[in-house]
């Protein structure tokens, strides 16, 4: 196995990585602007950050994986979006009770291909608790929230999180209440390399990282208990609730239900990566949402990457994208070439409710 080999060559894609998008969806169309004749490119993952750009009208979004798995989840809410109401959609993916998923299903999967029936067909039982609970990366967040958040916590300060407070009252909470010795201990554990790579990633998506781990996890933890509302958190509330009980993703909320519904016959799945949909595609994009695909590439890689970016980015593109444990940066490798928008981006990653990302980056090209 050499060390640049692609994570596809890396890394098992035969299950769902991440049943939710868990990058925030609020700031990447904020940073994006995406607006009506643009040609996007997105990460699909769950899916939910391809809807959300929907919302905007724009001619087009590739949402592209290399996982088929991540592809049949966003099938299957693309057609949840087609066929059901706002209420029953919600109740449909698990973000409300519901006693019926089959039965929607059973509605919903005329509409879907081949591979996501099949996908589906052997997982009914996934199916049945919700979809947005079945993916690897929700396992370990609930496992973090039923086992160890307890053990570092009373459940009146547990409450107590998601309460709404102003940043001082914030700030109090976090030094009097939040921050102790236990607390610490049980997050340096929990979220280790070993840990995180074994039970919520895969340990070939840490290949790149140096330094540690838990440390800066901590660190950025603090900033978004703080810095960030927490009462209308979905990602915190997910955390710290197993559920989406305070606050939804973007494109699940009521307000965004219908312009993303209009606009679904505008979004196309694409199984592969990046380079292969380049390859198929020669018009080029205006608008790229490249979630942390970064994170799990050498130095090489990434260039050559960052290189077919450029090449298919039309003029006055920007890219967005995440740096969760490994810096990775385009503007500074063609500076000819891209500027990066550093007050968006700060502005930006200072309300980032997806608070475990170390950077998030807006460049554009020129």
């Amino acid at each position: 196995m050499t060390h640049n080999q692609a994570i596809q060559d890396r890394a098992a894609f035969d299950l769902v990585r991440y049943a939710n998008c868990w990058e925030d969806a609020d700031i990447l169309i904020e940073a994006l602007a995406v607006k009506k004749g643009d040609r996007c490119l997105s990460i699909a993952s769950a899916g939910d950050n391809s809807l959300a750009l929907l919302a905007n009208e724009p001619e087009l979004v590739v949402a592209c994986d290399l996982n088929p798995a991540q592809l049949a989840c966003v099938e299957i809410r693309l057609s949840a979006f087609a066929e059901l109401s706002h209420a029953d959609m919600l109740a449909f993916l698990g973000f409300r009770p519901c006693e019926h998923r089959l039965d929607f299903f059973t509605l919903l999967r005329p509409s879907l291909s081949p591979s996501a029936q099949h996908f589906f067909d052997r997982n009914t039982k996934h199916v049945a608790r919700g979809l947005i609970h079945n993916g690897k990366f929700e396992r370990y967040v609930r496992i973090f929230g039923n086992w160890i958040l307890p053990l570092a916590h009373s459940r009146k300060t547990l409450n107590n999180l998601m309460q709404e407070k102003d940043e001082t009252a914030r700030l109090a909470f976090f030094h009097e209440r939040w921050d102790t010795r236990r607390w610490r201990l049980l997050c340096r554990i929990f979220c280790s390399r070993l840990v995180l790579g074994k039970a919520g990633r895969d340990p070939e998506f840490m290949r790149y990282v140096e330094g540690a781990v838990a440390d800066r996890i901590l660190l950025r933890a603090q900033e978004g208990l703080t810095k960030v509302p927490t009462h209308n958190n979905p990602f915190l509330d997910y955390i710290a609730t197993g559920a989406f009980r305070h606050a939804l993703p973007f494109y699940a909320r009521a307000e965004n239900f219908t312009k993303i519904r209009t606009n679904l016959s505008r979004l196309r799945l694409f199984h592969g990566a990046v380079s292969d949909l380049f390859a198929a595609d020669q018009l080029g994009f205006d608008k790229f949402n490249l979630s942390d695909i970064f994170e799990y590439m050498s130095q090489d890689l990434f260039l050559q990457t960052a290189r077919l970016l450029l090449e298919n980015a039309r003029p006055s593109a920007r890219l967005a994208y995440w740096n969760m444990l490994v810096p990775r940066g385009i503007a500074q490798h063609w500076p000819d070439r891209v500027r990066p928008l550093q007050d968006l981006s700060a502005s930006c990653f200072r309300r980032d409710k997806a608070f475990f990302y170390q950077a998030f980056h807006v460049d554009m090209v020129f």
